[in-house]
């Protein structure tokens, strides 16, 4: 239609006017509905700028945690923060509100988003519209409200997108954190450290391992002499531990020699001297550990002395398992003498006797049948060949727990007696060990099988009680105290049977009382013990007691011990030894000692000895004494020097008309083809094991030794145990005297190497300890390679260095290798890349929600395999906004 003209009448003319001004409006300034007003037609609310922020807490580490952004002020996801911080919180379903209480139960909150307040305490905090706000996943409060309310301070950096976190309240992941340590530090203690590489046991045909060797020359003019000589060999044998002691005395044939010259018998080489065993031991099969073949050490009820040819197995392991309490051992020797105490073959201990030849230990109770053996060492190089083998009386094991020990074989006495034992043990609860067994010894004339019942109970925390019966031999208990003071009192009882064949002594009863007590104070200490012992005979009876006191004060020694005998129907015979040690001028110890009885007041013996050390190996005596009783004079000289290779001894002694002249020598041999080590040693070394650890630089990065590539010196070790001796010559590090069949945990350190790049991969090592050997541990350290830069922000012409970035490090096959956050000034840095190529670039995922984008999206690196390490310092990453 064309030529046609509409006339609008005014009011529509209005209302046309009136709509496009309204669609104007909403065009320009579009609106938010606010929380609860359904319609969308009530108060406006701003828009944000929904991203991620990295929150840092010092101590704990970074997290990204969902944010909003308006202008420049943040507004953090309270659930977010609240659970990287592990303070208790819950989201209502409705996400109106969040509850729970901050660090302590007491201080309870309430974020309450309908009415804009928070509730902590008792203070209420009236917020403001825009304080707090909810989005689709949650309630964002202002990051100045975390301060004000939970004086939490968190400093927002607009650039970096981070927020650093700040309380002075320990928080939940701070004190968990510290825990952590704390627990990983005690872990370390107790070696519960979880181990990068563990080496288990090898199992070798047969291999030598370590000798000891001892020899005594005694030469008496114009009388007899002899030479004792003693050569123990340990190695492996068919997988197991060999052990050989070959002990030699030709004092047998100059005896007989100087009787009986025509004599054509000659044995220097006694056959119950001579000891010999192989030990099989698994501690991880529970049914069986050890399989034992040789001389066998069984503990017998009836008397026996000879050695024990046979087989025993059992399901004990061999590593000594600390129970509760300590027992105490105590007894004489020679003064002077070193007496080493051993567990399990495993040496745990060692005192020097004093004065007057008194040792004592504090032996720790463990579970299930423990060897105790002692071994004493005289100043001059004297060894002790026999072993003392020792019982502790208390048996207990863990509850639920079940041992057991079988032992067969021939004794090395006149008849070849034939024994037989089975014991079994079986903790009842963890006060409360039961056993029992049965003993069959062939040389007893009747009723040569002796079954047997036994326990150990602890009657209180320090009240310790055990008792055996043996049908038709005996029965006895032992009732052990212990104070908190260390007063310690011990009652033994034993009844035999009358006319009972098993034991060759005819006592009908035993009895004794043991009282000891320490003393401990600024300027001396003491020991004292009191013991009494009664033996009850068929119409007869002796009693003996001995009071001792030993210690030291101002740094002079002391031991006063009284014996007396009192036997029925005769006077008691009383005495006295009295012995001091203390040092003189010139650095000399000196030690008198007497001897008085009191029957007839008069001394029965003096003796007066001085030492000094020389040159700090060398040990020079000078002794005197006289015996009033048997009118005897002895003095005489000698010295001893400790070379690294062995110990060496020489003295003359005059007695009367006799000189006589000692030579003595001892030492050990350590030698392992493997671990390409050998040394010589002073000291005992066989039933032990050790490590060498050989640092090498990984040149071509395949954690192998190979051919040309150079040893290192510098490697640190953190051990528990065992004896270090660092090589000059190869930069080897050998730990010697640990205990075998035992797991040990070293942690090897990089902190002394000359140069920086050189890192060990698996610094947590843990080796199970062979007997007899050395397990060589090659060490690779790899050449890290390094790279750092820069990353910049670009803006129109300005490029300004940008915070917070992830710069991701990716190996050839896509793996994330290590990603880290630039500094305050873009840097960033990285020592740890292992020779190799690797992909370098931001993170894509946090340049999409920063909205950025990279003008260099990725490097490729090289790592290359030099000595000195490779450095690539020329990384540049310019980002620019989308």
């Amino acid at each position: 239609m064309t030529g046609t003209i509409i006339h609008i009448t005014p009011f529509l003319r209005h209302c046309c006017k009136a709509m496009c001004i309204l669609l104007l409006a909403c065009c320009v300034n579009p609106v938010f509905a606010k929380d609860g007003d359904k319609d969308g037609d009530n108060d406006e609310e701003p828009k944000f700028d929904e991203t991620s922020i990295m929150v840092i807490l010092q101590g704990v580490g970074g997290t990204e945690i969902p944010a909003v952004v308006k202008d420049q002020t943040a507004y953090l996801s309270i659930t977010d923060v609240f659970n990287f911080l592990k303070i208790r919180n819950t989201l209502s379903e409705s996400m109106d509100t969040v509850s729970g209480f901050y660090i302590s139960q007491d201080a309870v909150f309430l974020i309450d988003k309908k009415n804009n307040r928070i509730r902590f305490r008792d203070k209420v905090f009236n917020l403001g519209p825009e304080d707090l706000v909810k989005m689709e996943t949650g309630l964002y409060l202002r990051t100045d409200y975390f301060n004000k309310v939970f004086d939490l301070s968190c400093q927002f950096n607009f650039r970096s997108l981070s927020v650093n976190l700040v309380s002075r309240a320990e928080l939940p992941a701070i004190r968990e954190m510290r825990q952590q340590t704390m627990y990983q530090n005690l872990n370390k203690l107790k070696g519960n450290v979880e181990a990068d590489t563990t080496i288990g046991r090898s199992k070798q045909l047969f291999k030598f391992g370590m000798a000891n060797w001892s020899v005594v020359s005694t030469q008496r003019l114009q009388n007899v002499n002899d030479t004792w000589f003693n050569l123990t060999m340990g190695g492996t044998l068919a997988g197991g531990e060999a052990t050989v002691s070959l002990n030699y005395n030709n004092f047998a044939q100059q005896q007989l020699a100087a009787t009986h010259p025509d004599s054509s018998i000659v044995r220097p080489f006694d056959q119950r001297q001579q000891y010999y065993r192989l030990r099989f031991v698994n501690n991880d099969r529970p049914w069986l550990r050890q399989i034992i073949m040789g001389k066998i050490f069984t503990p017998t009820i009836a008397s026996l002395f000879a050695p024990i040819v046979g087989v025993q197995v059992t399901n004990t392991p061999t590593t000594y398992r600390r129970s509760y309490g300590t027992y105490t051992l105590s007894n004489f020797t020679d003064p002077g003498w070193t007496v080493e105490l051993y567990i399990n073959n495993a040496l745990v201990d060692y005192t020097v006797a004093d004065a007057a030849g008194f040792y004592t230990f504090q032996v720790p109770l463990v579970y299930g049948n423990t060897q105790l053996r002692l071994r004493f060492y005289g100043p001059w190089g004297e060894e002790r060949f026999q072993e003392e083998n020792i019982n502790i009386p208390f048996n207990f094991l863990p509850a639920g727990e079940f041992e057991y020990t079988a032992s067969a074989g021939v004794a090395e006495d006149s008849v070849h007696s034939k024994l037989g034992k089975v014991q079994v043990n079986y903790g009842v609860s963890g006060i409360l060990t039961v056993g029992g067994g049965l003993e069959y010894l062939s040389s007893i004339r009747s009723a040569n099988t002796l079954p047997f019942v036994t326990a150990s109970m602890r009657l209180a925390s320090s009240l310790l009680f055990s008792g055996e019966y043996t049908y038709g031999v005996r029965a006895r208990g032992i009732l052990s105290y212990r104070s908190r003071t260390n007063l310690q009192a011990e009652l033994n009882y034993t009844r035999y049977k009358r006319n009972q064949k098993a034991i060759i002594y005819n006592w009908l009863e035993e009895r004794k009382a043991i009282i000891s007590k320490p003393f401990n104070a600024k300027n001396f200490s003491l020991f004292t013990r009191f013991t009494a012992d009664q033996i009850i005979l068929p119409g007869s009876y002796y009693t003996t007691t001995e009071w001792l006191i030993s210690g030291a004060l101002y740094k002079v020694g002391a031991s006063l011990s009284t014996y007396s005998i009192f036997i029925k129907d005769e006077s008691p015979f009383v005495y006295s030894n009295l012995a001091l040690t203390f040092r003189i001028p010139g650095n000399i110890m000196l030690t008198p000692q007497a001897q008085y009885e009191y029957n007839s007041n008069r001394f029965m013996a003096v003796r007066c000895e001085a030492a000094k050390y020389l040159f700090k190996n060398g040990y020079l005596n000078i002794s005197y004494e006289k015996n009033y009783r048997n009118n005897i004079t002895n003095y005489g000289i000698g010295l001893r020097y400790d070379f690294s290779f062995a110990q060496i001894g020489f003295s003359v002694w005059k007695n009367n008309n006799l000189t006589t002249l000692v030579e003595s020598a001892r030492g050990s041999i350590i030698y392992d083809g493997k671990a390409d080590y050998a040394s010589v040693n002073n000291r005992s070394s066989v039933g032990s094991g050790g490590v060498v650890f050989v640092p090498f630089l990984d040149i071509n990065n395949n954690e192998r030794y190979d051919a040309g590539e150079p040893r290192v010196d510098g490697l640190q070790l953190k051990h528990s145990e065992g004896r270090m001796i660092r090589s000059l010559r190869d930069t080897s590090i050998a730990i010697l005297d640990m205990e075998p069949y035992a797991s040990y945990l070293f942690e090897l350190e990089p902190t002394g190497f000359e140069s920086v790049s050189w890192k060990i991969r698996k610094p947590a090592i843990r080796v199970i300890i062979e007997p007899n050997q050395l397990r060589r541990i090659d060490v690779p350290v790899t050449v890290m390679g390094e790279v750092s830069g820069v990353v910049y922000l670009k803006e129109d012409t300005l490029r300004k260095e940008q915070a917070g970035i992830k710069i991701c490090i990716y190996k050839s096959d896509g793996t994330i290798l290590k990603c880290l956050l630039t500094e305050s000034d873009g840097y960033f840095n990285y020592m740890g890349l292992p020779p190799g190529d690797y992909i370098i670039q931001p993170d894509a995922a946090q340049l999409k929600k920063l909205k950025l984008k990279t003008l260099q999206p990725a490097y490729n690196l090289h790592i290359s395999s030099r000595k000195e390490g490779d450095v690539i310092d020329d990384i540049e990453f310019i980002l620019e906004k989308k």
